[in-house]
């Protein structure tokens, strides 16, 4: 199985023209679309989402993922390899939150040609050198073989959770669609604040907030913390949107005393 992440929407014919190169190579794949909706350039939005869907496909799974602003230009293109699947794209950091969650083992550099499409464009890689690699890893290919491991990934400022003097300061991955706040800390690193009332230091306001399990915990249109269906914490409101009215936004830090 094959999944596939873009920013590039359906009324170009790229998606297609990635799925043909995969169907060409691996006639058998079975692809999934994920979303092709991620916001123009937002590698952080498409991070979340894969890493949101990411656990729920099966052991095997080839999760190819192309947000990709510096396409054409000396940025790698890799895959990581990880206890349940595959993970293949441009090493920006549109990889990380979902394979780090699955164990990463290694990550190979895509770089021999013969894995390639025959002529590789300066435009787009999603088609002429992701598509084939995902395809060929459907096909047992064992990923040491398209290039030389790497260690040295990128790793962007969205999946780095720091912690100092009692403090986890996080940035917000993403607003969903009803207004609730996901942040990039994970609940492993807040499962001793369940059920506590929490401090809580935003761009616009320092705040104390219960900490529960469910929206409907909260008092009609105001806040509470919790760990959301994607393993996050998420700052919502009972009936209205957190983003609207903190005034908040995907890239915003988040500070969470632990102490």
């Amino acid at each position: 199985m094959i999944t596939l992440t873009s920013d590039f929407g359906l009324r170009d014919p790229y998606v297609a023209e990635m799925k043909g190169v995969i169907l060409t190579i691996a006639p058998n794949a079975v692809v999934v679309d994920i979303t092709h909706e991620i916001e123009k350039f937002n590698v952080r939005a498409a991070a979340f989402a894969l890493a949101s869907s990411a656990p729920y496909f099966p052991d095997g799974t080839v999760h190819l993922a192309v947000v990709d602003p510096g396409v054409g230009t000396d940025r790698r293109a890799i895959v990581l390899q990880t206890k349940r699947g595959y993970f293949v794209g441009p090493d920006n950091g549109i990889l990380d939150l979902a394979a780090e969650s699955q164990g990463v083992q290694h990550v190979y550099q895509l770089s021999k040609q013969k894995f390639m499409m025959p002529r590789v464009s300066g435009t787009f890689h999603g088609r002429d050198i992701f598509a084939p690699a995902a395809a060929y890893l459907e096909k047992n290919v064992q990923p040491s073989e398209f290039g030389p491991e790497i260690t040295d990934l990128v790793t962007p400022e969205f999946a780095k959770v720091k912690f100092s003097g009692g403090v986890l300061t996080g940035e917000i991955l993403d607003v969903d669609g009803f207004g609730n706040v996901i942040t990039n800390i994970n609940e492993k690193e807040v499962v001793c604040l369940e059920g506590k009332t929490v401090n809580v230091e935003l761009t616009h306001a320092s705040l104390k907030i219960p900490f529960g399990k469910a929206y409907a915990e909260a008092i009609l249109h105001e806040p509470i913390l919790l760990i959301g269906s994607h393993g996050f914490l998420e700052i919502a409101l009972n009936q209205a949107s957190a983003a609207e009215k903190l005034r908040l936004k995907a890239g915003d830090k988040i500070r969470v005393a632990i102490a």
